[in-house]
Formats: C-alpha cells, structure tokens, sequence
C-alpha cells in the first residue's frame, strides 16, 4: 500500500466540476461567523458535489483570507450566494420547492440515520451559528430538523464537523437511490 500523489487522484478541473451532476443539496449557513468554518463548508461541499451554499447575515463573504485558507480553491469552485437574513433565503427556498431541514436538537428533531424516513427529492440544510445554533425562525419554518447521535458529554460538534457528517450522509443517501 501506498499513498497516492496529488497528480494520481483524479482530480477534476474547476470547469468539469461546474459541470458535473450535483447532489440535491443547498447548505444555507445561518449566521456562521467564523471565516474558518465558513471556509470548511465551501471544501466539504465540493468534496460531496453539493449543489449550492447560501451565505447569510454575518457570514463572510468570498474572498475572504480565513474562507480561502480553509477552502483551499472550493470557493472558486463551488456556487454560492449571500442573503441578508435566513429567512429570505429559506422563503425562496420553499418557493422553489426545497424541503427544508434545519441540523439542530429539538424536541421533534429525528436521528441523522433516519433521514431516509422522510420523502424528498430536493433538499436544503440549515446549520446555525457557533454560539445560538439554528435561529429560531429558521426551525420554525423548517420541515423537519435532524440531530447527529452523540454519545459523549459535551452533545455539540463544531459547525463545520457537524457538516462534513451530514454532508456525508446525505450524499450516501442520495447516491444510493
């Protein structure tokens, strides 16, 4: 066994990758105010072909020194947008007949192993802010919201780690369809 280098991965151009099907999903960042975090969502998305990210109210914007340290080239790759609050973004979401779910723990929130219970062809995912989480508005206009299963004691991960197991199911989840 050996490691592969950069040249033997197979990696695609930016302009393939534009190209390329993409999995249903919109990550719509609520708020997130670190450029690190923000920056890591742009890689994950691309790593997973996502579709789109929405960036809202505090987020930083591309470019963006912290966003294009932890991105790598994703921001450059990767479509996105900025809204200036989450629930403009999350409306017209709605309009063009996304279903919604918000990654927070709630009352009513299900397991991300159950995703697949739920009907959907299209999907957007609100991740919340580093202190506050999912904003309250953003869960109330949510169809569904789904938690990450944590055995530990601290019962949080950070936003963009949350994201990269979310990401990663939901690509599975899609994938295999």
């Amino acid at each position: 066994m050996k490691k592969l280098k950069l040249e033997e991965l197979g990696r695609l151009s930016i302009e393939e990758f534009k190209a390329l099907d993409k999995i249903p999903v919109i990550i719509v960042l609520d708020n997130i105010r670190s450029g690190m975090n923000v920056g890591s969502f742009f890689r994950t998305a691309d790593a997973y072909a996502c579709e789109h990210i929405i960036l809202t109210g505090i987020c930083p914007k591309p470019p963006h020194k912290e966003i294009n340290k932890t991105a790598i080239g994703a921001d450059s790759s990767m479509s996105w947008s900025y809204a200036s609050s989450t629930e403009e973004a999350i409306l017209q979401l709605k309009e063009e007949g996304y279903t919604l779910a918000s990654i927070e723990q709630t009352t009513e929130s299900i397991s991300l192993r159950n995703v697949g219970s739920k009907s959907f062809e299209k999907i957007a995912l609100v991740f919340g802010n580093e202190v506050d989480g999912v904003s309250d508005v953003a869960i109330s206009l949510s169809d569904f919201c789904l938690e990450i299963p944590q055995y530990g004691t601290k019962h949080s991960l950070n936003v963009s780690v949350c994201g990269g197991t979310v990401l990663y199911e939901l690509s599975h989840f899609f994938r295999s369809k």
